[in-house]
């Protein structure tokens, strides 16, 4: 049912319609926008791993050091 449902004439006729919406002039101010709040989200998400990641290891000592 869904095999094909997304063919390069869809991606052609989306990329159409958000030229007309957004205007050529708009465009890469809204691309770069959208680039800049991806590598904030991807910066958040690595320190929020980080975090966690550090937080194991210090539970995993205190566990260690109870025993």
């Amino acid at each position: 049912m869904f095999r094909n449902a997304l063919e390069p004439w869809h991606l052609l006729i989306l990329g159409l319609v958000i030229i007309l919406v957004f205007g050529s002039k708009k465009l890469p101010d809204t691309a770069r926008s959208l680039g800049k709040s991806l590598r904030i989200l991807k910066s958040e998400t690595q320190a929020m791993k980080e975090e966690t990641d550090k937080n194991a290891e210090s539970s995993g000592e205190r566990r260690s050091a109870g025993s």
